[in-house]
Order: structure tokens, then C-alpha cells, then sequence
């Protein structure tokens, strides 16, 4: 089924699932997915077309959007630079790890960026699916999955352009990004100052002409034409987007509330569904790569959950610290789309690409249920 008949399936597919998921107790986010699979690669029901695609990746940048909107800065300012030492400490551990695991096991080295990396995109819905978003928990996890993703996103942009060009003034790109975000935010820092009142009438929830809405959907579209211009990941540009505007114009509960909403009442969920439809069964049915897979998949997760055990130190409970573990475990779509540029390049066989959408299906289905099974009253802060 293609065009108008495939977005019927998912247009009733996104009403019906959250009501199956909770009976199920599955993530909502698990349940699109599955769907997505049985629909798609099992039934061959539904296929993905180019719409979809395109829908399907607007949600992708709505949801990091939405990652940068929800990060608590405040909080962060109040916390000095603790959060953020955290998060690296926690990174660089599972980076060691994971170089040190694909020397071991004979493993091509640009799978160790890959094993790094988690997804913002799971954790996020798995955080606001527990109410814990807002919690020093939810935050410290949202911070570290976020900042895995993008310094991972970094370092595969670099080793990119390194494999094409070679050494060479293209490798600023992601630095140059950086840069015009924090010359975008000083601008906006001197308009706002200039004129505050203004600021604060145009972003109220209730004008007339959403002008709320308009303003964050017109950063986060500039910051990605930006990102498009420089070759880099479009990704880190929505975050860096949803970032800057929440830390500039604090927008009100209402205009948040209208965000998220419109984002995942309608965007997100053809994200995750689009995911299932996309999914590679036949990739996955050599034994060897399976066998393989099982060892990669155990690493993968060891990789997360040793170096997520620092946060006992930091004043929370080990159930804290084993659910923050489980759940930066969980891999997706910048798995997947890691693995493919590295066999565009050379640096992956398709055995190695197969295993990681194999770690990604079975990361992303797995981690959001054993988290919603360890989390609890218990987790909170010591």
C-alpha cells in the first residue's frame, strides 16, 4: 500500500497505538516501532514512500527540537559546570570502553563511535512516558543521551570528511557551527535586552497569529538550512535550536504545551512507525551474523550501564544509576545512520552494517521496557 492508503494506515495507527501500548504497558515509542515492522517488512502491507519520509524526518527534528526545549538550563546554571563535567565523565568512559571492546573482539575502529552514541530520541519519550523529565534524574539522563549524541555526531562528521578529503579546512564545519549558534545567541541576547516587552507580547500562548510557534519553527528551520550549508548533522542543529530559544525566551507553559503537542500528536509518531517500515529482517537472517550480533549486543550495553554506576557518587541511588544505564543503552536511527555512512566509506562490511540495525532493534525495544521496570519511588536523588 503506497501513497494516501499508506498514510490512512498510519494516521489511524498514531491515534490507536498509545490506548494498545498502555493496556500492553509498551512505551508508546516500542509499540510505532513494532508496528512499523509488522506492517512494513512482515506483512508487506505498507510501504514507505517519500512523504512518509519526509514527515518522518521533520519529526526527527521536532523531537530534538523539543530535547533542546526541555532541558532544564536554568537548573544547569544553578548546578554550575557539575551537569555537564557528568555527562562527559560518563561519555568518556563509554568511549574508552568502546574502543577498547572493538580491539578486543577484532572490531573495525569507527565501531567504537558507533557503540558510544545513544538515543536521544527513545530517551526522551521513555522520560516524559515515566514523568521523571523534570527530575535531577530525567535531567542528568536527558543531558548525558544528548550530549552522546551530538559529540558522536561530531566525531563521525569528522572521521567523514577525513575519509573523502582528507585533512583539510572542511573539518571545521561542526566547529563553525558552534560558532554561529553563539553569535545567533548573542544577537538575540542584544534585541531582547533592546526591546523586552516586545519580545514578551510576541510570545505569549494566546496571540492571535501564534506568533510563539512561528518564531520556534523559523529557528529551528534557519539553524537546519545553517547545518545544511556547512555539512553538518541537521540533528545537532534542531537541538541547538530548541536550546537557544527556550534559554532566550523562556517560552511560557501554554506555548510549550502547543509544541509538544502538535509534535507528537502528529510529527513524532510517523518517526517511529517510519523507523519499523525501514527496517532491514533480511540483513539479520545470516547465522554468523546473528552469533556475532549477541556478543556486539551484550557489549553495546555493558559499554553504557558500567560507566552510568559513576552517578552513585554523585548522590543517586543504585536503582538510579542502573535505570540511567539501561536506558542510555538504548540505540536507533543515528546507529543506523552511522553505520551506512561507515559502509559508504569503506569503513564497515554490510555483515558489520547488519549488526548494527541488529543492536539498534534490539536496544530500542528492550532498554525503554527494562527502564520502566526499574524505575521507581527508589530512584530518586540521595
Amino acid at each position: 500500500m503506497e501513497g494516501s492508503g499508506a498514510l490512512v494506515v498510519i494516521g489511524i495507527a498514531a491515534f490507536v497505538l498509545p490506548a494498545l501500548a498502555k493496556r500492553t504497558r509498551l512505551p508508546a515509542v516500542v509499540a510505532e516501532i513494532l508496528f512499523g515492522v509488522m506492517v512494513g517488512p512482515l506483512l508487506g502491507v505498507v510501504e514507505s514512500t517519500e512523504l512518509i519520509d519526509q514527515l518522518g524526518e521533520l519529526g526527527l527534528l521536532m523531537l530534538m527540537f523539543l530535547a533542546g526545549l526541555e532541558v532544564d538550563f536554568e537548573a544547569l546554571r544553578k548546578g554550575g559546570a557539575g551537569p555537564i563535567v557528568r555527562s562527559l565523565v560518563v561519555f568518556a568512559g563509554t568511549l574508552g570502553l568502546a574502543f577498547l571492546a572493538a580491539t578486543w573482539m577484532d572490531l573495525p575502529i569507527y565501531y567504537a563511535p558507533l557503540l558510544a552514541t545513544t538515543s536521544a530520541a527513545l530517551v526522551i519519550p521513555s522520560l516524559r512516558s515515566a514523568g521523571i523529565t523534570a527530575t535531577q534524574l530525567g535531567q542528568a539522563i536527558l543531558f548525558a543521551a544528548i550530549l552522546a549524541d551530538l559529540v558522536t555526531l561530531l566525531l563521525v562528521a569528522e572521521i567523514t570528511i577525513w575519509a573523502e578529503d582528507g585533512w583539510g579546512i572542511e573539518m571545521i564545519g561542526g566547529v563553525v557551527m558552534l560558532v554561529a549558534v553563539v553569535v545567533v545567541l548573542r544577537g538575540l541576547k542584544v534585541l531582547l535586552w533592546w526591546h523586552p516587552s516586545r519580545a514578551a507580547r510576541l510570545f505569549r500562548e494566546d496571540h492571535p497569529d501564534e506568533m510563539g510557534i512561528r518564531g520556534a519553527l523559523a529557528l529551528l528551520l534557519v539553524f537546519v538550512g545553517l547545518s545544511a550549508l556547512l555539512d553538518v548533522e541537521p540533528i545537532l542543529a534542531a537541538f541547538l535550536a530548541g536550546g537557544v530559544f527556550a534559554l532566550l525566551f523562556r517560552p511560557p507553559e501554554g506555548l510549550t504545551r502547543q509544541l509538544s503537542g502538535f509534535s507528537w500528536g502528529f510529527l513524532i509518531p510517523i518517526f517511529f512507525i517510519n523507523v519499523g517500515l525501514r527496517f532491514d529482517i533480511a540483513a539479520l537472517m545470516d547465522a554468523e551474523v546473528l552469533a556475532r550480533a549477541g556478543a556486539i549486543i551484550a557489549i553495546a550495553f555493558l559499554v553504557k550501564f558500567i560507566p552510568a554506576l559513576l552517578y552513585m557518587f554523585w548522590g543517586f541511588s543504585l536503582r538510579a544509576a542502573a535505570a540511567a544505564g539501561v536506558l542510555l543503552s538504548a540505540r536507533l536511527s543515528i546507529v543506523v545512520a552511522v553505520a551506512t555512512v561507515g559502509l559508504e566509506l569503506g569503513l564497515l562490511t554490510q555483515a558489520d552494517r547488519s549488526i548494527a540495525v541488529l543492536i539498534a532493534a534490539v536496544t530500542s525495544l528492550v532498554c525503554p521496557i527494562l527502564f520502566r521496570r526499574i524505575i521507581g519511588r527508589d530512584a530518586a536523588p540521595g
